[in-house]
């Protein structure tokens, strides 16, 4: 009789997350990719049918989520085993380079330390059942239990995520003191290492100056930081171990002062329910066709997305990370641009042809917003679209200083934008001034003849109205429509409705505005 196994693996968002350069992104969603290839092609070679992800032979993008199908299990053993054996042949392969690259002074004593990683990186979930929805739900009740083991470590902590210790010759020496600082000749030597290793990644004499495509100057990575950044030189390393190239040359991001950058994670709405219902009325062909033509989306949307205007981190299927830059110092992205692009996004996505709603949370970002800080804006700007009611966009301003404005608009709304007309009848194309408006609500914020009291219950909503229709011209659709445009709040909607209108202005104006600067 034939069985299904649901497989899973973590950490993957925070494997993702922990990344300065669009490099660490790469070669996070490289790795993650080439680890369930390598789960999939083993469980073909044991005699197993592979349900999901569609077009397993193709590896990148591929999502860490998987569905088998035998009559024999693929056993939670067989899943560890492939797993670790994968991501240890990695780590060997990146030691083992450095060592050969870049002779140590005395002699490498990390090796240890690389065996930890290799055995305590990932966690694996793993469930099993005569039928998909109670393999999945398997899956999901052993994921209570939890059983990752951290690494303990003495030494120094990445610059990075100042955490995890740095990886250097004597990283791993037992005689290390936990708190004991380096002394001038350690630190002399470390320093040392992340030169002579900068040169060898940009292909420098040991006494070159290097650029820092690779490693800034100041930066100390951990073991899986540098693995990160090492898999991205696809001319040895990523080719001797079997990870997919990147596909066009590397250019990271310019995050200067006039150079704002675009991040948009995107995710189809209840995956999961639309999963399970496929599997009830079309079954397995159902789900292989489900996740075949949402692989050839991810595909495509990498393939197709304008090489001038940014980059796609990864696309797995029904989830993608994208960033929208310029790698010319003189010529910073324009905001109107990315909100152009950002406009088509939904259509682009209905070509897949399921389905499935789509939300989005996207960043646009000050040059000096840490790009761990914009991912979980990212996150956190996503979670805000699906909550109020998915199939919608949450636009995320966040300026230097950590502060941001936000506004949150259905798919089919987001025109609105494109509305507006300012006191001397200018609008879109003709590039309409939005100070007009935004002093307008500055002004009457400041007199309270518009109320953001929080404490106000219901307050009056007319005049918010009346300035949304001066300007917008909709203030009929947007009160028949309300829920619908607003979101899901079960409470005060008026109040809503108010920060809504105000969140449009604030974000409009940042971003549509025709400034040279924000």
């Amino acid at each position: 009789m034939s069985a299904y196994t649901a497989i899973a693996f973590a950490p993957v968002q925070g494997f993702i997350e922990k990344s300065r350069k669009l490099r660490d992104l790469f070669g996070a969603s490289l790795i993650l990719s080439y680890l369930s290839y390598k789960l999939v092609q083993q469980a073909e070679k044991s005699g197993l049918n592979v349900i999901s992800p569609g077009s397993p032979n193709i590896q990148k993008g591929m999502p860490n989520r998987i569905l088998l199908k035998g009559e024999r299990e693929f056993s939670r053993n067989d899943v560890t085993n492939t797993l670790q054996k994968s991501w240890q042949e990695i780590l060997n392969e990146c030691r083992v380079w450095i060592e050969r690259e870049v002779p140590p002074k005395e002699e490498y004593f990390w090796q240890l330390e690389w065996m930890r990683w290799g055995l305590y990186t990932w966690e694996i979930f793993w469930g099993h059942g005569d039928s998909i929805e109670s393999a999945m739900k398997n899956l999901e009740t052993r994921k209570l239990r939890r059983d990752w083991t951290a690494i303990n470590w003495i030494g120094d902590s990445s610059s990075l995520t100042g955490t995890d210790a740095i990886a250097w010759p004597r990283l791993g020496l037992e005689h290390r003191e936990p708190g004991r600082l380096l002394s001038d000749t350690e630190k002399a030597e470390l320093k040392d290492f992340y030169q002579r290793l900068s040169c060898v990644l940009e292909n420098l004499p040991p006494d070159g100056k290097p650029e820092g495509k690779f490693l800034a100057p100041n930066e100390r990575l951990s073991i899986p930081e540098l693995v990160k950044r090492l898999v991205t030189r696809d001319e040895d390393i990523a080719r001797n171990i079997g990870i997919s190239p990147l596909e066009a040359g590397f250019s990271d991001i310019i995050r200067e002062p006039e150079h704002w950058t675009g991040w948009f994670m995107g995710d189809g709405d209840k995956v999961g329910k639309k999963l399970q219902e496929i599997a009830q009325k079309e079954g397995d062909e159902g789900l292989k066709k489900f996740s075949e033509a949402m692989r050839t989306w991810g595909e495509n949307f990498i393939k197709t997305f304008p090489k001038d205007q940014g980059r796609i981190v990864y696309a797995g299927g029904d989830d993608f990370l994208g960033v929208i830059y310029s790698s010319q110092p003189e010529n910073p992205p324009e905001p109107i641009e990315a909100l152009e692009w950002l406009m088509g996004l939904s259509d682009k996505w209905k070509e897949h042809g399921q389905d499935i709603n789509l939300s989005v949370g996207f960043v646009w970002a000050g040059h000096r917003v840490p790009q761990r800080d914009i991912l979980q804006h990212c996150r956190e700007a996503e979670k805000r679209a699906k909550s109020l009611g998915r199939d919608r966009v949450t636009i995320r301003v966040v300026f230097n200083s950590g502060q941001y404005v936000q506004w949150t608009c259905p798919w089919d709304y987001l025109h609105i934008l494109k509305q507006y007309k300012d006191r001397d009848g200018k609008s879109w194309e003709q590039k309409p001034n939005w100070t007009h408006v935004y002093k307008d609500l500055a002004h009457l914020k400041n007199r309270h003849a518009i109320s953001f009291n929080p404490n106000e219950k219901n307050p009056d909503d007319r005049l918010a109205l009346t300035l949304f229709q001066l300007y917008f011209n909709d203030r009929e659709h947007l009160e028949q429509n309300c829920k619908h445009i607003v979101g899901d709040f079960p409470n005060e909607p008026t109040k809503e409705l108010i920060y809504w209108i105000s969140d449009l202005i604030n974000v409009g104006w940042q971003l549509c505005s025709n400034i040279s600067s924000l």
